[in-house]
């Protein structure tokens, strides 16, 4: 392994490597980049490992993606063999006690730096190294720089009148407090309806004395059933671990199954219904993935599933008024898909009120109160299910400042650049995990991570080996990738909905679909720009070592 050197010039540490997330992404960075042989760093906020997992402790916080045994790292079949998941979707201290072991069996802490954020990140044109400015007073510098942030990381905070006037307990959702929180007694208030808002508002109801919530948008949300795992699906899981693996790399989102290749519209109506209703049965996040192929396709095909879920609706909640307010009017799947624990069963309970913020939006908040056009809701907590300025927000927080000095906020004022999902040009030798770009959150995350840092790896290992002193995308490369991005996109019914995947939550920010729809297809064509002499970057001759560091 490349040895630190934090001693010499000044009080700078010098590193290969920087990593700025100790995350899922950030963690498996590190090992990858060891492995490598490279002397590596990571800084990351928090007091531990986790990222996402980590701050979302909100109550009903769980893995509402594929779930277990499959929602976690490939890359070590002792690893695999050594931990059992207990439940199909996993509870977020479940996940996070995974991470925990993830860190310990592979002595990553030693490497990480917690209570640690990267304030500044600048790029030095005549040393070709990034140097970063830390809230604890280290300055680092390394050659590579590796945004492992998070896509869902920034939380988004309304801004409402008078919200900083409350005098009562507030709390975002991708930040709970690490102390229990109790709802005895008091009058709640949820703002949100998304997946952090539909977890939770089931478990906030079973305690708190009144709970409002107050819906900005009706959502399609399907039934989890989460149930334990058995010794029985551990063992196959692990007995047929290469043939579980080789098919999550095959998969669009990187899990283990078949996908469905039949149209809906190839189906009668009673043969589309009767297959809903054994999906919604079973629950879990295969309904998605048994689907017909052209739900996300075809309006008509589209049409057939959301009215389904409407009628589900209706069925579920004895109120018609209720049941009314909760019924979505954009195509079903376009939002992120939502799991949940009798969500729509919640509004039964006499102690849950709905209110649709379409219909009665909020005005302002006072020190006791949120009041609505309608008139005033007195509240003791609230909770702020609002989600996150997702994909993007992170990397525009932390703003690196590339050649010359340019921001990332300025490169990115008009849409979110980027090569692959992985780089930018004018930012050097800056490499991003689930980057804008880039399958992201439609993909398994552990494994993508692990998929886009094996490139990213070899990337690095080019230039090392080639005596070569940087690497960026060219901006036509850029341009071509948006191009691509877009057409896949465009076949599609997701960016005729307003969501966080087109940026409709967070004001200002630039709206389009900025995530890759390829799936496993993505790989393949980043593995052929490796292939083809990393086709779409240009190569920078490594300057003189000792020139650069005396400038």
């Amino acid at each position: 392994m490349t040895e630190a050197n934090p001693t010499p010039y000044g009080s700078t540490e010098h590193y290969d490597v920087v990593v700025i997330g100790a995350g899922v992404s950030g963690m498996y960075a590190l090992h990858h980049l060891r492995e490598m042989g490279l002397s590596v760093r990571v800084y990351d906020g928090a007091t531990d490992v986790g990222g996402t997992w980590w701050y979302n402790r909100y109550p009903g916080a769980r893995v509402d993606g594929p779930g277990s045994p499959f929602y976690c790292y490939t890359f070590s079949e002792e690893l695999m063999n050594e931990w059992d998941w207990a439940e199909t979707q996993s509870e977020q201290s479940a996940v996070l006690a995974y991470l925990e072991h993830v860190a310990d069996r592979f002595d990553l802490r030693r490497d990480i730096q917690f209570e640690t954020w990267v304030q500044d990140a600048r790029y030095d044109e005549a040393a070709q190294r990034w140097t970063v400015e830390t809230s604890t007073g280290i300055r680092a510098s390394a050659q590579f720089l590796i945004c492992a942030v998070g896509a869902l990381s920034t939380a988004n905070l309304p801004d409402i009148p008078g919200i900083h006037d409350f005098e009562g307990d507030c709390h975002h959702t991708g930040r709970w407090p690490h102390e229990p929180v109790r709802f005895e007694g008091k009058g709640v208030a949820v703002i949100g309806t998304g997946s952090s808002g539909i977890q939770s508002i089931p478990e906030i109801a079973k305690s708190a004395e009144h709970l409002t919530v107050f819906q900005r948008t009706a959502q399609y949300s399907f039934p989890a059933r989460n149930r334990a795992i058995t010794p029985e699906e551990m063992a196959k899981a692990r007995a047929e671990w290469d043939s579980f693996r080789a098919k999550m790399l095959a998969n669009v989102g990187g899990f283990p199954y078949d996908m469905q290749p039949r149209s809906a519209l190839d189906a009668t109506p009673e043969e589309r219904e009767a297959h809903y209703e054994k999906l919604w049965q079973r629950g879990g996040f295969r309904f998605f993935l048994d689907l017909y192929s052209d739900i996300a396709i075809s309006e008509e095909a589209n049409r057939s599933l959301a009215d389904f879920v409407r009628g589900k609706i209706r069925e579920i909640v004895r109120d018609p008024e209720t049941a009314r307010k909760l019924m979505p009017d954009h195509f079903v799947m376009t939002k992120r898909p939502i799991l949940d624990d009798g969500y729509f069963e919640t509004y039964n309970r006499d102690n849950v009120t709905l209110v649709d913020l379409r219909e009665d939006p909020i005005e302002r908040f006072t020190r006791k109160s949120v009041v609505t056009r309608s008139g005033e809701h007195p509240i003791d907590m609230l909770v702020l299910a609002t989600g996150f300025d997702a994909i993007s927000g992170t990397m525009l927080r932390l703003d690196p400042r590339g050649r010359g000095g340019l921001s990332l906020k300025d490169r990115w004022a008009d849409r979110f650049h980027s090569y692959l999902g992985i780089t930018i040009a004018g930012f050097p030798n800056l490499f991003m995990i689930h980057g804008p770009g880039s399958p992201g959150v439609f993909y398994n995350m552990p494994l993508g991570a692990e998929r886009q840092m094996s490139w990213i790896g070899d990337c690095m290992r080019h230039v090392r080996e080639n005596q070569l002193g940087s690497v960026e995308p060219t901006r036509e490369s850029e341009e071509a990738w948006a191009a691509e991005v877009a057409a896949l996109a465009g076949a599609t019914l997701f960016p005729r909905t307003d969501s966080w995947w087109t940026g409709a939550n967070v004001e200002g920010k630039p709206r389009y679909f900025c995530a890759y729809l390829g799936g496993s297809i993505y790989y393949q064509r980043i593995a052929d720009v490796a292939a083809q002499d990393y086709a779409g970057f240009a190569f920078e001759p490594a300057h003189d070592t000792e020139g650069a560091q005396a400038s």
